[in-house]
């Protein structure tokens, strides 16, 4: 086929939530697209959507995500407006998104990640072993919850939503005493300066894609397929594969507290993978390899592990 370019008399609309973190995402993938095919600053359309992920009242409640929704809350309009036509791609981060997409759309785009860590961040101390007992932590992730509260059960975990903006002023205003942030988002956001230290994935395991951008399109539209093909990163595709094969099988929900990291060693990749109780109470984890090609299987054959461990009694709080 003849591939049809974007130019400024027919830009590609790039679709993005409108977060500082979530613009620096869509400013590279255009920023790739362009060096990649040589092509001015105006043939590509930043569209800006809020989600009702994004709405102030629901960041200000400071609730669960569960409760708002689910990881939908930030993708819904943004998928909307793609099977509309409305966009022509849309810019996500990849550790908030559900493991499956609307009939119509694909998810096939990533970018090279970024650093996969979590940053700890707090005003008064370096380390998390720093922290005194009964110290408390701001966070909105169930999953940095019950890692923490398995860790240090003494400490005290309060609801921190919002943007990486919202939550550094929840911090300075002493709501709690550290938060927790990608170090990826820091990176994109040129404020790594922020991190206090960041966290060996040995002590915390970071959630599932974290630190990777993924791109989204049509299904059916494949000018744009061979043109988001110049710009994927083949190696972090290889490792999404299997943690998100990972996820699917055990819970593809933000109702489990759920880490996972994949990382490739030559034509090997290395998955680790853990699966907590929202209370900490109890951690099972596991680590196992496999070839490339056989990353998706590699992921689901550790999440059945994981769910034999865990016993029939493990989920029995979500019912």
């Amino acid at each position: 086929m003849t591939l049809t370019l974007p130019s400024p008399d027919s830009p590609l609309k790039i679709g993005t939530r409108g977060s500082p973190l979530a613009l620096a995402q869509a400013y590279e993938t255009r920023r790739r697209l362009r060096t990649a095919f040589d092509l001015p600053e105006a043939a590509f359309d930043i569209v800006i959507i809020k989600t009702t992920g994004d709405d102030a009242a629901l960041i200000a409640k400071d609730r669960p995500l569960k409760e708002l929704g689910g990881k939908g809350l930030f993708t819904k309009e943004i998928e909307e407006d793609l099977l509309s036509g409305a966009i022509d791609i849309a810019v996500h981060s990849m550790k908030d998104m559900p493991v499956d997409q609307p009939a119509g759309l694909l998810l096939d785009t990533y970018l090279p990640r970024e650093d996969t860590r979590d940053a700890f961040v707090s005003p008064n101390v370096k380390t998390l072993a720093d922290l005194p007992q009964g110290a408390v932590v701001g966070t909105s992730s169930l999953r940095r919850r019950a890692q923490l509260l398995h860790y240090r059960p003494d400490l005290k975990v309060v609801e921190f939503r919002g943007n990486v903006q919202t939550r550094l002023k929840k911090l300075s205003e002493g709501v709690a005493d550290c938060t927790f942030l990608a170090l990826a988002g820091l990176n994109r956001l040129g404020m790594d300066h922020v991190a206090s230290s960041a966290i060996a994935p040995e002590d915390m395991l970071p959630a599932v894609a974290q630190g990777a951008i993924g791109i989204e399109r049509r299904a059916d539209d494949t000018n744009t397929a061979e043109i988001l093909a110049a710009i994927h990163d083949t190696p972090t595709g290889q490792r999404l594969a299997a943690e998100r094969a990972f996820l699917a099988a055990l819970d593809g929900s933000c109702e489990t507290p759920i880490a996972g990291l994949c990382e490739l060693n030559g034509a090997t990749l290395r998955l680790r993978g853990e699966v907590l109780r929202p209370d900490g109470s109890e951690s099972i984890t596991d680590e196992r390899s496999a070839p490339i090609e056989d990353g998706a299987k590699l992921g689901r054959e550790m999440a059945e592990h994981l769910l034999a461990q865990a016993g029939p009694g493990f989920f029995d709080w979500r019912t």
